[in-house]
């Protein structure tokens, strides 16, 4: 039995419209950049087979360029989503080299009477288009559900497929048996098919995950600052701690508080305040490093805890921060307010986070008490003292 091209690509434009309308609803219920590309790929597949159905008409010298271009765009928008699971973003030249040397291509092979214009580039792009999005695919964080990894395989699968359509075209040509037989529009035409309906189920398992992900990481920051909450931080800095311990290392925390809040919340407005929180762990952000972790404590109250770091080292940052939240722009009008600092370095081991947070709290109403705008730091043989009179 000989497969006939025309009917499998219009079985496979059908398929692809289905996909594309209920993909396009759970991107608009989701916003999921993987499902966003996803559909946008869709787009692509269908509309760029359905212009290959137009060879051996008048059309065919616009339509056949138009399919091969808008087919390796489909590939490239699967790769881009690829990445965006990864937490990353195909830069826009990338994705529009391949389409844009396929045009090329196609155009300066006369298209009007030749339905392969452009095959030997398209083919290439496309089999670059595939590797690179199984690529990504394999090397999704492992939080997310370890279906990326058929995912991935099957598209490198699709990718030697592509691949081997490339080689027997470059040495036997598309009139050959050998790759009409297995090579040509009708085979391909249908192991896309499969591979759509396999991939798109595939696919609205990463596109929950990826949801899931982002509700998570909203659910551990605090959505005006972007920082930490107390809870999050709490978690990970008592494990990191612990880590420190056991290898003999070293760590300080740091509280911070920003000096007469309520009254710019009085003065300015609320608004006013919220950008000062803003403007603040802008500053923080800018001064530490990637390791360390600052959160939002209550209020206008921070805390950061900074690995490794020595008292100086940690006292240095908060002047830092000081010096980066002053030279900050704020709104007409509106004073940004001044910082006070409670700082201290680990304590004999053993010690656990509550403690050294008790001992900087000491220390940032000191801090307070000596008239705000300052910092103070408690060392080893200070903190003890410190946290015997906070407890007092």
């Amino acid at each position: 039995m000989v497969l006939d091209a025309f009917s499998v690509r219009v079985a496979l434009g059908v398929v692809t419209v289905t996909l594309l309308v209920l993909f396009c609803a759970s991107f608009h219920r989701t916003r999921s950049p993987y499902a966003g590309w996803w559909s946008l790929a869709l787009l692509e597949f269908m509309v760029g087979n359905a212009a290959f159905l137009l060879n051996g008409s008048s059309h065919q010298q616009w339509a056949n360029p138009l399919g091969n271009v808008l087919v390796v765009a489909g590939a490239f928008s699967v790769w881009a989503g690829a990445k965006t699971l990864r937490d990353q973003t195909a830069e826009p030249w990338k994705l529009a080299l391949g389409p844009a040397v396929t045009a090329v291509a196609s155009f300066l092979e006369n298209p009007g009477n030749n339905v392969w214009s452009g095959g030997f580039v398209y083919l290439a792009m496309m089999t670059v288009g595939i590797t690179l999005a199984a690529y990504d695919l394999w090397f999704i964080k492992a939080s997310h559900s370890q279906v990326h990894k058929a995912l991935s395989i099957a598209a490198g699968l699709l990718a030697v497929y592509y691949f081997g359509r490339w080689m027997v075209y470059a040495v036997e040509g598309p009139a050959s048996h050998t790759f009409s037989t297995y090579f040509g529009p009708a085979p391909s035409g249908l192991i896309s098919l499969v591979l759509l309906v396999t991939v798109s189920f595939s696919m609205t398992a990463l596109t929950s995950d990826q949801l899931i992900k982002g509700l998570k990481e909203r659910a551990a920051r605090d959505h005006l600052t972007g920082l930490l909450n107390r809870g999050t931080f709490l978690e990970l800095a008592s494990a990191e701690l612990d880590r420190l311990h056991s290898t003999g290392s070293g760590a300080a925390v740091v509280l911070a508080d920003l000096d007469h809040f309520k009254a710019v919340n009085d003065e300015y407005g609320h608004g006013a305040g919220d950008v000062a929180l803003q403007a603040f762990a802008e500053a923080c952000a800018a001064s530490v490093r990637s390791t360390d972790l600052i959160g939002r404590y209550g209020g206008e109250e921070f805390v950061l805890f900074l690995p490794g770091a020595t008292q100086d080292r940690a006292e240095s940052i908060a002047t830092e921060i000081s010096r980066r939240m002053a030279a900050m722009r704020a709104p007409e009008g509106v004073a940004f307010p001044t910082i006070s600092y409670g700082v201290t370095s680990s304590i004999p081991a053993g010690a656990d986070l509550n403690f050294m947070i008790e001992v900087a709290d000491a220390a940032l109403y000191s801090a307070k008490a000596q008239g705000r705008n300052r910092i103070v730091g408690a060392d080893r043989l200070e903190a003890a003292t410190i946290a015997d009179e906070a407890r007092s």
